[in-house]
C-alpha cells in the first residue's frame, strides 16, 4: 500500500500562519483598546511614515481607508485631520467634493527632523557640548505648545524655561525658533559642562532615564513576537502595514523623547540599543508588504522618495 504524505509541514504551515495572524491581531487589540483613542497621533504616524516619503499628500478618502482597520471611523479620520489642519500641521485643497490634505512647510519642517532621527543610523560621536535654549518667561497655550515641541524634538527640561539638547545644532535650533512666533525673545547657545559628573548630572535632570528604558522594555516586548512569526513567512500586504504602522508609531513615541546620550551618559547595557535593532530588522521585513498596500489602497501615490531606501542604515541590509 502506498505510504501516506507527511502531514507535519502542511501543520508547520498552519501554525505559521495562525502564529502570523495572532501576532498581528494582538497589536490591533492593544492600539483599539487605548482610551482616549487618539486618531490624530495615529495619522501624524502613517504621514510621517507612510505618506511624507510618497508625495507627502493623500486624499482624504485614501486616509479614511488607511484608517479604518485600526477602528478609526471616517467621522474620527474627519475630526482628526480638522484639529491637525487648525494646530498646523496639514493644510487641506479642494478638488470637487474631495479634499486632499497635505503637509504644511511646519510640518515638514517638523517632520523631517523627526525622519532624521527615527530612522538614522544610531547615535553620532558626541563632542562633549549641549546646546541650551532659554525660553523669556511667558505662558499660555502657544507656549505650552511650544515647550511641547521642544520635547517632541529631543530636548530635555533643566527647569522652567531651560531646555538641553546634546547633538542639536545652532544652525537647526536658530532656524526652528525662527519659525515659531511665539518663541520671539529666545536665547540659544552652545556650552560644555565640567566633566563628564556634570554631563550625567544635566542628563538625569533633563531627561528620565528609567522611565525611558521602561518604555523601550515595554515596546521590545510588544514586538518581539511580531518579528518572530514575520521572519518564517510574509505578512501578507494589509498586514505588513498595520504592523509597519504600529513598529513606528510605538517606536516614536519613545524615540523622539530619548536624547540619544552618548555611551557614558546612559545606565550600563542601555535597552535603547536593543529595541532600535528590533524596529530596525521588522521594518526592513514588512516595508515592501507595506508599500504594496499603499499602492493598493491609496491611489494615485507616486513612488517612494529613493530617500526612504536609506531608512536604519540601509533597509536592504537589515
Amino acid at each position: 500500500m502506498p505510504k501516506s504524505a507527511d502531514p507535519r509541514p502542511a501543520r508547520r504551515s498552519v501554525d505559521v500562519a495562525r502564529n502570523r495572524h495572532a501576532a498581528v491581531d494582538a497589536l490591533l487589540r492593544r492600539f483599539r483598546g487605548q482610551r482616549p483613542l487618539r486618531a490624530g497621533s495615529l495619522l501624524v504616524t502613517i504621514f510621517g511614515d507612510a505618506i511624507a516619503p510618497r508625495g507627502g499628500r493623500v486624499m482624504l478618502g485614501s486616509l479614511i481607508g488607511l484608517a479604518r482597520p485600526f477602528g478609526l471611523s471616517e467621522r474620527l479620520v474627519r475630526t482628526a485631520v480638522a484639529r491637525l489642519a487648525t494646530e498646523g500641521w496639514l493644510t487641506a485643497t479642494r478638488h470637487g467634493r474631495r479634499s486632499e490634505y497635505r503637509l504644511t512647510e511646519h510640518g515638514e519642517r517638523l517632520f523631517a527632523e523627526a525622519t532624521r532621527r527615527i530612522y538614522g543610523a544610531g547615535p553620532k560621536p558626541w563632542d562633549g557640548r549641549w546646546t541650551l535654549l532659554i525660553l523669556p518667561p511667558a505662558g499660555g497655550p502657544p507656549r505650552r505648545t511650544l515647550r511641547e515641541e521642544l520635547r517632541w524634538l529631543g530636548f530635555g527640561a533643566l527647569a522652567p524655561g531651560v531646555f538641553a539638547h546634546p547633538s542639536c545644532t545652532l544652525q537647526d535650533a536658530r532656524g526652528w525658533l525662527a519659525s515659531r512666533a511665539c518663541a520671539e525673545g529666545s536665547w540659544v547657545f552652545r556650552g560644555a559642562a565640567q566633566g563628564l559628573e556634570h554631563d550625567r548630572r544635566l542628563a538625569a535632570a533633563g531627561w528620565d532615564l528609567a522611565a525611558i528604558a521602561h518604555r523601550y522594555h515595554r515596546f521590545r516586548d510588544l514586538f518581539a513576537p511580531v518579528q518572530t512569526a514575520s521572519a518564517l513567512a510574509p505578512l501578507a500586504p494589509q498586514s505588513a502595514f498595520l504592523v509597519r504602522t504600529l513598529l513606528i508609531h510605538e517606536y516614536r513615541k519613545i524615540h523622539l523623547r530619548d536624547p540619544q546620550l552618548p555611551p557614558d551618559l546612559l545606565p550600563p547595557a542601555w535597552i535603547g540599543a536593543e529595541a532600535y535593532e528590533l524596529c530596525r530588522r521588522l521594518y526592513a521585513a514588512v516595508f515592501a508588504g507595506a508599500e504594496e498596500h499603499l499602492t493598493q489602497t491609496a491611489q494615485p501615490l507616486p513612488p517612494p522618495a529613493p530617500a526612504v531606501y536609506a531608512r536604519f542604515g540601509g533597509l536592504a541590509g537589515a
